[in-house]
């Protein structure tokens, strides 16, 4: 059955920070909290922990309430941001710490220490002091260390968000591949859109307290709930559209956005969703040109759209400031918002 939120609320005085959530993780799924700072995706999985009592609702695993249950009886693992790892204990002490507090035995305990540490990538480090291994290999360590216990839910906060971006990229795929290996239950609480996708079987958004859809990362991704779900998932352009046949017809010009039922709807553009193209049906003047890692980013001014829209264009050769660009949708880049869009919310 796995883990069961219903209800929970935690207040802060006045203040609600977590509103009525009800979410389910069922067992070997990896379930991604994703949400802007301050929304209370932190406090809800420490109301998971046991680390916050919730003002209202319960917290059950199994369908057992956990609301006697201490921390440290609930049988989860946690990792936090900074790995809160030992600073005067090595690299094999720290994996080991959780196992030594369960009473294993010594050897059982080094057999599953070198174990955990060849799985994330860490052979032959048990006798290295934390304080000498980088960011990274302090989190893979904090990994191994949450996983040693084999512990029935594995809690996330934001664990890959204090390292630079290309290892963050890196180790959500190690990540990724770790958690499904090891057949782990997780919730892992993120503010960054790919770190959620790369990780989850399914993504719970929150906002203001509230989760506002959960469902799998590409249905949540081509269609979010509503305007502001989509606004947070990086679309910054809305255009009103009709659907017919799976094809959405614009002002842009026509997309295929193949499940899209028929009617009215209205497309979010993020900003890979008008790419340059001499084919273009749209044309529009250059108002700004920014160069990225590997495409240049335009702001093109367009007669059918109020507001200059984004788009993107190759690294080699894109259009300056004050040139004229044909532009073409991208479904890559496009969301679709129907009124009829019903919230998959457990």
């Amino acid at each position: 059955m796995g883990l069961e939120l219903s209800g929970v609320t935690v207040r802060y005085g006045a203040t609600e920070a977590v509103s009525e959530v009800d979410l389910s993780v069922a067992d070997g799924e990896v379930l991604a909290l994703l949400g802007p700072s301050g929304c209370g995706k932190s406090t809800l999985l420490r109301a998971v922990a046991g680390l916050e009592r919730p003002n209202a609702g319960q917290v059950r695993w199994d369908g057992t309430d956990l609301s006697g249950v201490a921390v440290h009886r609930r049988g989860f693992g946690l990792v936090f941001q900074d790995g809160q790892l030992f600073p005067h204990r090595d690299v094999a002490a720290n994996v080991a710490f959780g196992l030594r507090m369960h009473g294993v035995d010594r050897a059982a305990r080094s057999r599953r220490v070198d174990e955990l540490l060849e799985l994330v990538g860490l052979d032959g480090y048990q006798q290295r002091r934390v304080t000498e291994l980088s960011g990274g290999e302090q989190q893979r360590v904090a990994l191994a260390r949450a996983l040693a216990p084999a512990p029935r839910l594995l809690l996330l906060d934001e664990p890959l968000s204090a390292l630079d971006r290309v290892l963050r990229e890196q180790l959500a795929v190690d990540l990724a591949g770790l958690l499904r290996q090891t057949g782990t239950t997780a919730l892992v609480v993120t503010h960054d859109h790919d770190e959620a996708f790369t990780l989850a079987d399914r993504v719970a958004l929150m906002q203001a307290g509230r989760i506002r859809q959960v469902g799998p990362p590409d249905e949540v991704w081509r269609r979010p709930a509503d305007e502001e779900v989509a606004g947070f998932l990086g679309c910054t352009t809305f255009v009103p559209g009709t659907a017919s046949d799976g094809v959405v017809s614009s002002v842009l010009g026509a997309v295929d956005l193949p499940g899209t039922a028929d009617g009215s709807v209205r497309l979010g553009l993020r900003a890979n969703a008008l790419r340059a193209d001499t084919e273009g049906s749209v044309r529009g003047e250059v108002v700004q040109r920014l160069h990225r890692r590997d495409h240049a980013r335009l702001l093109v001014r367009l007669d059918v759209v109020a507001s200059p829209v984004e788009a993107v264009a190759p690294v080699v050769g894109p259009p300056g400031t004050g040139d004229h660009v044909h532009l073409v949708l991208d479904p890559d880049g496009v969301a679709v918002i129907q009124p009829s869009f019903v919230d998959s919310r457990p």
